[in-house]
């Protein structure tokens, strides 16, 4: 009899391991309040980029940008060179003949 009891004793410890074990693995698995058919969340978002400005040198010599202007659009010049005939008093029948002219240079 002493070997019944010996065994019935194994049986319960081994069987109390597994039912643990499977308590710990379940815990480890899903989080508190947490569902197998919950899906994870989603990774946190990137920090954003911070760029530190250029500063200036004061011993660098400056930059200059050798580029001429863009020129202006022909309905820019037209509009200018109608202000500058009106301005300098031509007459206006004299303005289109006038702006054309002053706007083709």
């Amino acid at each position: 009899m002493p070997s019944m009891k010996h065994l019935s004793i194994v049986l319960c410890v081994i069987t109390a391991a597994l039912v643990a074990g499977d308590a710990v693995s379940a815990q480890q698995l899903f989080p508190p309040g947490g569902s197998q058919f919950n899906p994870p969340p989603p990774p946190p978002p990137q920090p954003p980029r911070i760029e530190v400005p250029v500063i200036p040198q004061l011993d660098a010599p400056p930059r200059q940008s050798y580029e001429p202007a863009p020129r202006p659009s022909f309905s820019d010049r037209i509009n200018a060179c109608l202000d500058e005939a009106a301005a300098a008093g031509v007459r206006p029948s004299r303005r289109a003949a006038y702006s054309r002219a002053c706007a083709n240079r």
